[in-house]
């Protein structure tokens, strides 16, 4: 109902954001997601939980041509290794094995059959990779070993919070910190011309046409949010859903107050 009063034809910041804001971070990542499709290999994104980091992938595998690249999306991560991979040869249509080395060498034969026999590359997206087991980050390096090791047929993203840098760089997953071709690391919007211009094009792409905050607000909202995206979207959808009764078309200071107030 708030849409509607609003006028807006999806909620601001929401998952239906078609043309996420950018003044220069998205871009760069956009050029390394761009060097893996070319060269695959190992890409990390880290960022705090609702910066963007998933948003931002779904919209650089959006317009992929499917015919080149089979985007391959798992966010299950807090199980067993065995598991991950038996959720990999699922979505690339196969039977799974139970025995990991039998699970293993049918994956990577079809892998190669289809970088070689139909010249499309698997993306396998890796979200919430914070959560993975040990044994994963341990093995994964040996899974990747295609030809003797001679060739790299996979691009992957490693996507998590902080902590996954931090857990990579263990001694005991250095073989795979070494694989890693690029790292980027997304971080919220904290600075007040940025975090307005933020805001200002979420409520443009949603349909908004006239001003919801005044500049005291978008303080407010700014500091709540703490610079992240999501937590951002979560308070400007509740406070207009608590105007919507009150037949407020704007958001005042104290409305914006209440809302913080409920999500906490």
């Amino acid at each position: 109902m708030y849409l509607q009063h609003f006028g807006l034809r999806h909620a601001p910041l929401g998952k239906d954001l078609t043309e996420p804001w950018d003044d220069g971070p998205l871009v760069k990542l956009a050029e390394r997601f761009n060097w893996l499709l070319q060269s695959p290999g190992i890409g990390l994104i880290t960022g705090e939980p609702g910066v963007g980091k998933t948003a931002a992938l779904r919209s650089l595998t959006h317009t992929l041509n499917p015919h080149r690249y089979q985007v391959l999306y798992q966010a299950e991560t807090d199980f067993g290794r065995i598991d991950l991979y038996r959720g990999l040869a699922r979505a690339l249509g196969l039977e799974p094995s139970y025995r990991r080395a039998q699970l293993w060498r049918d994956i990577k034969q079809r892998v190669h059959e289809m970088v070689d026999s139909k010249q499309v590359t698997p993306l396998w997206i890796i979200d919430e990779a914070q959560n993975l087991p040990p044994e994963f980050f341990r093995d994964f390096p040996s899974f990747l070993n295609f030809a003797f090791d001679s060739r790299d047929l996979m691009s992957v993203w490693l996507v998590g919070h902080p902590v996954l840098a931090q857990t990579l760089e263990r001694a005991p997953y250095a073989a795979l910190s070494s694989r890693i071709q690029v790292r980027v690391q997304l971080k919220p919007v904290v600075e007040r011309e940025r975090f307005s211009l933020l805001i200002a094009h979420a409520l443009k792409s949603a349909g908004c046409q006239h001003t919801l905050l005044s500049e005291s607000g978008m303080e407010v909202l700014r500091q709540a949010s703490k610079g992240l995206p999501r937590q951002a979207g979560r308070v400007l959808c509740t406070a207009m859903r608590l105007a919507v009764p009150k037949g407020l078309n704007h958001l005042p200071d104290e409305l914006l107050q209440q809302a913080i107030a409920e999500l906490q």
